[in-house]
Parts: structure tokens; C-alpha cells; sequence
């Protein structure tokens, strides 16, 4: 995978026009919502479009948009793909599209209602036919270490030997939760709520089986780690979806963990803008020599060139970007 690559609004549009030409939709007014690992547009009609990286399989694609079908006939509430043939392959690019979850989605949904539809979710059995993967927590990893230009010499070996260190931990790990359906990004950032004001997952590319722990890490981490969530926010996620995982025995492992990838995500991002680098950096140092994280910024993606739209959760200081189905 070539994670040096970056997709631009000039190229992101002509793919845009090519695949809504596909598909009978109009490409005429789109306003360019986010670029990182998709390029995600609105259509003047109430219709998103997202279009991978030229290295994504179409086949990933193709299962995320089987996801969205199975999760509408369970009646689960998330993202709808709309009924077109999809993925488009336009230019070597798949292109897929979707219902907007509102006319503004400026909206998230309360700490309580993600983990109610967390818990929901992992209460569904997917069909053998879907063919989800098994989680691969480390699947990126290794390539953003090895490939970034960024990284001095000594951060590299450091990431190296940290990446293996976390590999043989994760590999012990003890998980309490039974394996089964999971989200695999599941945080506050992808549940937004909808025009009648009830919650909506987004971002289904990441759907797994695996540890249900894993969907569970994230929003313990940006309260105990990261300070994005109150106390508050985190017992109530706790009591809402039945479990807390900061008592399980292998939470500061995967915790660790979670936040490593987390880190090497960053990684590829740094030389974008200075202030992605200025955060790649705070992150590296902060690995290294175990300081606070307490300063770390939310990011989904942050270009110099994109406007992205920043909302501050109702409750505590919890400040999100988030990937874009508005």
C-alpha cells in the first residue's frame, strides 16, 4: 500500500463526475465534505459519495456496501447505501454512495445512544454470505512505519520494536467478551443523528468479527487517555452498554495498543499541513517518553486545502472531526 499517497479535490471531482454519470446521478453543485482515506462529497440531492484511494480492493468496497444491505433488512440503524449497482470503478477508483444521514448532520448522538446501538449491534449474527474478516488490529501498521518519510531514523527503530512488543502482547490477551460482530471504529465520531433525531452509525468500512472489546476501547481511551470524554460520559457508556472494559485485566494492553495504531495513523498524515505535523510529532514524543496525552487533538483529517466542519460534543469537553455522511 502506497500510504504516501494523497487524494486531491481536482482529481477527486472529475472521478466524481465520471461515477455519478455511472449511475444516472448529478455530479453539478458537490461540495467536497473531507479528503483522507476517501474523498467524500455531497450531491445537491440527498446523496453522499465517497471515493476510496486507487489502492483500496473493490472488493472492500463491495462488502461495505453488502454491510449497509444486510444491517437495512436487520433493521440496525446505520448508514444507508443507496440502490444503485455499486461499487463504480471510475478511473481505478471505487466509488460508492450513500443516503445523507440529515440535511445538516451537524448533530452526534448523545455517549448514551452509542453505546446502545454498540450493544445493539453486537446482539446480530451476520450471514455467512457476507464473508466479514477477521480483525487484523495491526493491518496497517507495519507499512505506515516502514514507508513514512517523516520519521527520523530513531523513531522508526522505535516503532519497529514498539509494533513488535505490541504484537506478541495482543496476542496474549485474554478477551472476556465473546467474539462476533463488530464495528471496528466504533467511537462518538460515528454516530451522528438524524433528521428526526435518532442515532445513525456511519464509517462501515472497518465491520469485523473479532473481540467485541475492540469496539468497546476507543471511548475508554479518549476519556482515560486522551481526556475527550468526562467521567461522566464513560460510567454512563459503561452502565448503558453493560461492561467495563477498564476492569477487565486486559485493558492497558489494549488500550496501548489502540493507541498505537492511532499513532502510526497520524504518521501518514504529518507533512500535510504544520499543524498535522506538529501532532505527528507531540504523539512520537509522547510514545517515547510516556508523557501526557491530555494535549492530543481529535483528528479525522486535517488539510491545509479543506474546510472541515469541527463540533463540539454537547456534554464535556469531548471535541470531534469526523468523517462526513451530511
Amino acid at each position: 500500500m502506497n500510504v504516501g499517497y494523497a487524494l486531491g479535490e481536482a482529481e477527486t471531482r472529475a472521478l466524481l463526475q465520471q461515477a455519478c454519470a455511472a449511475t444516472g446521478l448529478s455530479a453539478s453543485g458537490a461540495r467536497l465534505l473531507r479528503l483522507g482515506s476517501n474523498a467524500v462529497y455531497r450531491l445537491t440531492s440527498p446523496v453522499v459519495a465517497r471515493i476510496a484511494r486507487p489502492d483500496t480492493d473493490p472488493e472492500t468496497a463491495r462488502r461495505t456496501v453488502a454491510v449497509a444491505r444486510w444491517l437495512k433488512s436487520a433493521g440496525y440503524p446505520a448508514v444507508r447505501a443507496i440502490d444503485v449497482d455499486q461499487p463504480v470503478i471510475a478511473g481505478g477508483h471505487a466509488v460508492t454512495f450513500w443516503e445523507a444521514v440529515s440535511d445538516d448532520g451537524s448533530e452526534y448522538a448523545t455517549i448514551a445512544e452509542v453505546a446502545e446501538v454498540i450493544a445493539q449491534l453486537h446482539k446480530l449474527a451476520a450471514p455467512e454470505s457476507l464473508d466479514l474478516p477477521e480483525l487484523e488490529p495491526f493491518e496497517n501498521a507495519g507499512n505506515r512505519i516502514a514507508e513514512s518519510e517523516w520519521l527520523t531514523p530513531g523513531d522508526r527503530d522505535y516503532m519497529t520494536n514498539e509494533l513488535a512488543r505490541l504484537q506478541g502482547e495482543y496476542a496474549r490477551l485474554d478477551f472476556a467478551l465473546p467474539a462476533g460482530v463488530i464495528h471496528g471504529d466504533a467511537n462518538i465520531g460515528n454516530v451522528l443523528r438524524d433528521e428526526h433525531g435518532n442515532p445513525v452509525v456511519i464509517d462501515l468500512d472497518g465491520f469485523a468479527v473479532g473481540p467485541r472489546e475492540w469496539d468497546l476501547i476507543q471511548t475508554a481511551l479518549f476519556y482515560d487517555h486522551y481526556g475527550w470524554h468526562t467521567r461522566e460520559e464513560y460510567e454512563t457508556f459503561a452502565r448503558v452498554y453493560g461492561y467495563d472494559i477498564m476492569k477487565w485485566p486486559g485493558y492497558p494492553v489494549l488500550a496501548n495498543v489502540r493507541e498505537f495504531i492511532q499513532v502510526t495513523w497520524m504518521i501518514q498524515k504529518a507533512g500535510e499541513s504544520q499543524k498535522t505535523t506538529a501532532e505527528a510529532r507531540k504523539r512520537v514524543d509522547a510514545l517515547r517518553s510516556g508523557a501526557s496525552r491530555k494535549d492530543w487533538l481529535p483528528f479525522l483529517a486535517a488539510l491545509p486545502s479543506l474546510v472541515i466542519q469541527v463540533f463540539s460534543h454537547c456534554a464535556g469537553n469531548s471535541l470531534i472531526i469526523r468523517d462526513s455522511f451530511v
